[in-house]
């Protein structure tokens, strides 16, 4: 299924469940972007069958992302809208702009078992848009009316906006965070999320949710071989987010997808052009690396986190707070956007 938006004024255009209702130009730190309007007809979904993720339901609101990482594995998925892959999935954000009135509703179903909900496996649920509508502060008071579980994974520091709704739902049931924090060194965060937040600033916001009693976790994702992964790099990162209070810290090594591939060796020569070479020589005919070499990724970081005394995660428990599953189908439906393998931005071994 395919959506084309060629007009400038609304359209009932479908792609899966969701309706384009208006098209809204950013303006003032939103220009340059581009906003399309849906109504879901579900927003709570659930994960396709299959799948290796450690969690049955999803919630995302946001398609595209203006954090803008280059390896962002969720870059193909706009291809399923006719939208381009590079600005415009950076550019062009598709918003679920009745996604709170939604969760509210699918919540309050009895059929509604009141499983665990990951969020931010496809997008960043806190990227700068979010600052714009407001969805996942509606969202999360939803979850913690009904003391539903759930996990949130994200680059960003505006999660401290909702600091206190966090508490409140980890007063009342499982909750966990997650900041992924790939690396300290500010050449690499600059030439691959540049539209993330500092990631000394994700460091503090590690510390300031567990001292307010939110557990929060990192991932230390992706490592990228031969930028991000020298042992002094590694030691600075894991150092400060151990030091920083996290409950878990864990490993992903980059991986790349076709499409995502392109996009981030064609942004890669721009700023590190000596080390596009070696890279994609390193991923000619593979998305990931080698498991021998991911194993010993991981090894490496969680000698790291002993040294530092801090505590490691395995790939599965460092993510999501993983709750009760089910059979029962709930009201939810399967993620249509992406194939079955791209639910989840960093990936399990």
């Amino acid at each position: 299924m395919r959506w084309r938006v060629e007009a400038d004024e609304p359209q009932q255009a479908l792609f899966s469940d969701e309706a384009l209702v208006d098209r809204h130009v950013g303006s003032g730190e939103f220009r340059g972007m581009e906003f399309l309007h849906v109504n879901a007809r579900t927003v709570i979904n659930r994960v396709a069958g299959g799948s290796r993720m450690p969690f049955e339901w999803t919630i995302n609101a946001y398609r595209g992302c203006s954090h803008a990482c280059s390896y962002c594995f969720a870059r193909p998925t706009h291809a399923y809208l006719d939208l381009g892959i590079g600005e415009d999935f950076d550019r062009k954000i598709v918003v679920k702009v009745n996604a709170v009135e939604r969760v509210r509703a699918e919540l309050a179903s009895p059929r509604w078992g009141g499983h665990h909900i990951a969020m931010g496996t496809n997008t960043d649920p806190y990227q700068r848009c979010e600052g714009k509508y407001h969805l996942y502060r509606g969202i999360l008071g939803a979850l913690a009316e009904r003391a539903n579980p759930f996990s949130i994974l994200t680059k960003s520091t505006l999660v401290l906006r909702d600091l206190e709704l966090l508490q409140a739902a980890a007063a009342v049931t499982d909750v966990r965070v997650n900041l992924s924090i790939a690396t300290l060194d500010e050449d690499v965060w600059r030439a691959t999320e540049p539209g993330t937040p500092h990631p000394q600033r994700r460091v503090e916001a590690v510390r300031r949710l567990n001292e307010a009693g939110v557990p929060c976790g990192v991932l230390v994702a992706p490592i990228i071989p031969g930028l991000s992964d020298g042992e002094e790099q590694l030691d600075r990162v894991v150092h400060a987010v151990v030091a920083a209070g996290a409950v878990g810290v864990s490993s992903v090594g980059l991986h790349l997808k076709p499409g995502t591939k392109e996009v981030f060796l064609e942004r890669l020569a721009e700023t590190q052009p000596e080390a596009v070479g070696p890279l994609a020589a390193r991923y000619d005919g593979r998305a990931y690396l080698p498991k021998a070499d991911q194993q010993e990724l991981a090894t490496r970081v969680r000698r790291l986190v002993a040294h530092h005394r801090g505590s490691s995660a395995s790939g599965r428990r460092s993510r999501f707070v993983t709750g009760p599953t089910s059979q029962g189908l709930g009201p939810g439906r399967e993620e249509r956007a992406a194939p079955p393998e791209a639910t989840v931005q960093l990936p399990l071994f």
